[in-house]
């Protein structure tokens, strides 16, 4: 089993950068809904039962392809840092994580699958990868969705598909989201006719955490809004004929900021390498505002000796949880931001030659 110091230390697949279009394209997730036929939802269970479901899933779990590499954390008895960590690698929600009742994750360890139980939904599964891999992730989920209802009974209507505690997750019960990286599109000033054209199409436009939270280092999450009407492959589709198209906007943006405005774009990367590199205190928000202008430095062709997957792997060790668990203590604030520039010059310092 996993540890969560190893966690924290270690990187999960969908932050290798690779896959098509890596980069722009942080990651694609794929999420599954279901829940028990013989329990009612989570916000009308008791804790008995809430806790029932919970056993009866795990039990379950050695019926996932490679269950033997599954680690289950039961989130009742994690201490608060170690669930905050679990947020941060995307691998359960930050309301999974605040939650006083029973609950729990099961995830591999290259964190391409995690299975959360008793979310909004009795059962929430997801497949993680890197780059634009959305047929990979669902081929993934699909057997892992399979092997599961081959031993428990899922709520579905013949009328409506699989039942959900939120009604736009009825149908299929799905969630597709990319994570995409457009620091040159904010740049710009071109993100909101993004926003816009997305919005047209019925998908959602959400930051770094997903549902509720803002756009943070120039990501956002691209997803569906509703499932019910639409096939597992028509949601995909979908997303998959629109995030080549703001794929391409982003890379014409990055163009015309080289060809227009080199000099100011080169100063905006190597000041915001220069200022990571040398800082002593610095804060998750202004980091990620900084590594977002190197990691496009690095994608332009700037910044020669950093590679994507060591900048993505950055965005993810600087959050608070993971300082922490690096530490081995609770820190407070002012602590986390002298531990987090540290870090951060550890790990870029000696590295990065600029290209001539």
């Amino acid at each position: 089993m996993m540890q969560m110091r190893d966690l924290a230390k270690s990187s999960g697949e969908w932050l290798k950068g690779a896959g098509p279009h890596s980069d722009v394209v942080i990651s694609s997730r794929i999420r599954l809904a279901r829940n028990l036929v013989q329990f009612p939802f989570l916000a009308q269970a008791t804790r008995d039962q809430k806790q029932r479901v919970l056993d009866i899933i795990r039990e379950r779990l050695v019926a996932v392809p490679e269950s033997s590499k599954l680690t289950f954390v039961e989130l009742t008895a994690a201490d608060p840092v170690d669930r905050s960590l679990l947020v941060e690698r995307h691998l359960i929600s930050r309301e999974l994580a605040d939650g006083d009742w029973p609950r729990g994750v099961a995830f591999c360890e290259t964190e391409t699958i995690s299975i959360m139980v008793n979310e909004e939904d009795h059962l929430r599964m997801q497949v993680l990868r890197s780059g634009l891999e959305l047929a990979d992730a669902w081929r993934q989920i699909d057997r892992v969705d399979d092997a599961l209802e081959a031993e428990l009974d899922f709520a579905f209507s013949a009328q409506l598909g699989y039942l959900t505690a939120c009604p736009t997750n009825v149908g299929t019960g799905m969630r597709v989201s990319v994570m995409l990286h457009l620091p040159a599109l904010v740049i710009t000033r071109e993100i909101e006719k993004v926003f816009q054209a997305v919005a047209k199409v019925n998908l959602a436009v959400r930051g770094l955490y997903g549902e509720g939270t803002q756009a943070s280092g120039d990501f956002y999450q691209i997803s569906n809004q509703r499932s019910l009407g639409k096939s597992e492959l028509q949601i995909i589709e979908n997303i998959e004929s629109v995030v080549p198209r703001i794929v391409e906007y982003e890379k014409i943006a990055r163009d015309r900021l080289m060809a227009e405005n080199r000099a100011s774009l080169e100063d905006r990367v190597w000041r915001a390498l220069g200022q990571l590199r040398a800082a002593r205190t610095i804060s998750s928000e202004e980091t990620m505002h900084l590594l977002s202008a190197v990691r496009m430095g690095v994608n332009i062709g700037l910044i020669k000796d950093l590679s994507i997957a060591a900048i993505n792997q950055l965005f993810i060790h600087i959050q608070p949880a993971h300082l922490q668990e690096l530490r081995g203590e609770v820190l407070d604030t002012d602590e986390r931001n002298v531990e987090r520039a540290s870090y951060i010059r550890s790990r870029l310092n000696g590295s990065a030659s600029e290209s001539h």
